[in-house]
């Protein structure tokens, strides 16, 4: 059986979607790897059941690996910080902790909290930078600012700094169209902005097959 290479972004809680997109859209099996680009709390009514989805699949022997998006920064930051609380409040923290039904971040379960702290920065393949936001290309080492891998949004690259590798990004809602242009550059976008199902040009999940460039879009359903 080949196997497959798929990235997915922005979850957003939207649990229902994800595993629409997993399930009926790629149909994915045990010898496919899954990269998960952050973002899969807050906002989205489900942060909870895709955090269990992820951890289901790892436990059924899929390889699943997730990088840290801000929202999941933001998640372990608020626990004991009110100006970071707060921040998080404003960006769609409430929605993940209702679905957890807790009313402060230092109450999710050790299991979820174990989860969030393990999240890396980004991961490097032979062929791509896997990474939330994008990289600071203005530092010495572009790998060294980790505020700029959960936030910036520049679209700065320099792939002779990273080996000629092509970073794949989630972090900034885009079109559809622009995705799809995207794969042409060293930059590519898989941010839909699948949370935001009311933007006709945005409300999608979306999924890339690494090795075929081919794209996958699941409607939000949540």
């Amino acid at each position: 059986m080949i196997s497959r290479r798929f990235a997915i972004a922005d979850i957003h809680g939207c649990a229902n979607t994800f595993a629409a997109l997993l399930h009926d859209v790629l149909r994915i099996r045990t010898p496919d790897t899954l990269y998960l680009l952050g973002d899969y709390t807050d906002r989205g009514p489900r942060s909870k059941a895709v955090i269990d989805q992820i951890l289901e699949l790892q436990n059924k022997g899929f390889s699943v690996y997730p990088i840290r998006g801000n929202h999941d920064d933001m998640l372990l930051r608020s626990c004991g910080n009110l100006d970071f609380f707060r921040i998080w409040m404003l960006n769609g923290g409430r929605a993940t902790l209702t679905s957890f039904d807790v009313d402060d971040p230092c109450k999710l379960p050790l299991l979820y909290r174990r989860f969030f702290d393990g999240l890396p920065f980004y991961l490097e393949l032979d062929d791509y930078i896997i990474v939330h936001a994008g990289l600071n290309f203005q530092s010495g080492d572009p790998f060294s600012d980790k505020e700029a891998m959960l936030w910036t949004r520049s679209e700065e690259i320099y792939p002779e700094m990273i080996g000629k590798k092509k970073v794949i990004i989630g972090h900034t809602p885009v079109s559809r169209e622009t995705i799809r242009q995207s794969l042409q550059s060293g930059l590519i976008h898989l941010d839909n902005g699948c949370v935001y199902a009311a933007n006709a040009q945005l409300g999608t999940l979306c999924a890339l097959n690494l090795d075929t460039h081919s794209l996958f879009f699941q409607k939000n359903i949540d």
